[in-house]
């Protein structure tokens, strides 16, 4: 459950920053933080693990099941607290009368936190807490060998939930209806989430969203980002099918978005800005005269980071200012909407290795197709 190699650099970010307490905080949808340093999916509302400077965890959990499983785990004190500003108070109050002086606390997941939650630890330190969240983000972006192991469990998961979903999708069934099957396939093979959306239909389709009652018809592109998560972190894979034979159009617009999948991945590697992967799949749109939907009215990013989120930082857009490190987890993925096809999707998790990338999705790289003679 303890992540060991990510516990000695939060340890050493705690002492170069002279923090007094470091907290990683979690709720119901984002347990991220949490996670990253105590893989342990609560199902309570709220936790907090907290790193002090002499290397002490504590663990604050809002659930009794929580608290029990926490304690048996034996990675740090447990304490439950029911009321979870009292439970937070308590334990900043702890360490602050050992000390006698105000206190240093910084919290990873500050931004998600409720007022009343950021109030008390303000009360019981003497001062505000300070936002960890962009440090601790940076650490996680680079995975640590315990993370790569999840990853790579859950990006096959992805090539057999995208496999299955080619294989049960037809004629007259309802998105809903397509998207349950796949849940339920997932969970049975070992997901703990998934992250998934879908779209259908023709060149009305902007994007993706939550299934809906629509049902599939002959010509459809059938669009999804299907986002399996196992141990925790999530994997992702992005493709495109469409009911009976592809047009032209069709045909055309997935050459294009290959094309410019293909130009990102073949300069990702270390020390490659994000913008400049971002630039590379605009750059292809352009050339095939389809710039004006590279911008925010059509397309949201051209790919992004993955791990305990299943949309993690960096986001890959020609204006955010980011260097690609070994061992980081990206999806590119240049979906977006054109005149040709509608919203089309198509990406891979990557994995950055010292020298380039690999895919750690085995899933054909194709237009896929149901029905078709």
């Amino acid at each position: 459950m303890l992540n060991q190699e990510r516990l000695v650099q939060i340890q050493d970010a705690v002492k170069q920053n002279e923090w007094d307490l470091l907290l990683l905080y979690g709720h119901a949808w984002r347990k991220d933080f949490f996670r990253s340093l105590l893989n342990f999916n609560f199902c309570g509302t709220h936790a907090a693990v907290a790193i002090s400077h002499a290397g002490e965890l504590h663990i604050v959990a809002a659930d009794p099941w929580d608290a029990e499983n926490l304690n048996a785990s034996g990675d740090g004190e447990v304490v439950l607290a029911r009321n979870f500003s009292v439970g937070l108070n308590r334990l900043i109050a702890g360490s602050r009368s050992i000390s006698g002086k105000a206190l240093a606390v910084a919290v990873a997941g500050l931004e998600l936190m409720e007022a009343r939650f950021v109030l008390s630890i303000a009360e019981a330190a003497g001062q505000p807490p300070k936002s960890a969240t962009s440090l601790v983000e940076e650490l996680r972006r680079t995975k640590t060998n315990y993370e790569l192991e999840r990853l790579e469990k859950a990006a096959d998961l992805a090539d057999r939930g995208y496999e299955f979903f080619a294989q049960v999708i037809e004629e007259g069934m309802a998105e809903y209806q397509l998207v349950a099957e796949v849940e339920a396939f997932l969970k049975t093979n070992g997901a703990e989430d998934n992250f998934m959306l879908i779209a259908s239909g023709g060149t009305e389709v902007t994007g993706m969203r939550p299934p809906t009652q629509r049902r599939f018809k002959k010509g459809d592109s059938v669009t999804t980002e299907l986002t399996p998560q196992v141990d925790g972190y999530f994997a992702q894979i992005c493709r495109t099918l469409v009911i009976g034979e592809p047009n032209a159009d069709q045909l055309r617009a997935f050459v294009i978005f290959s094309e410019a999948q293909k130009a990102a991945e073949d300069i990702l590697k270390p020390g490659v800005n994000v913008s400049t992967l971002a630039k590379a799949q605009n750059d292809v749109f352009r050339e095939h005269g389809y710039g004006e939907f590279t911008g925010s009215k059509y397309t949201r990013v051209r790919g992004h980071g993955l791990g305990l989120h299943p949309d993690e930082t960096p986001y890959i857009l020609e204006d955010v200012d980011y260097v690609v490190k070994p061992d980081m987890i990206l999806i590119v993925h240049p979906n977006t909407y054109l005149p040709l096809s509608g919203y089309m999707v198509y990406g891979d998790t990557l994995r950055v290795t010292a020298e380039g990338s690999i895919c750690l999705n085995t899933t054909d790289r194709k237009l896929f197709q149901k029905g078709h003679r």
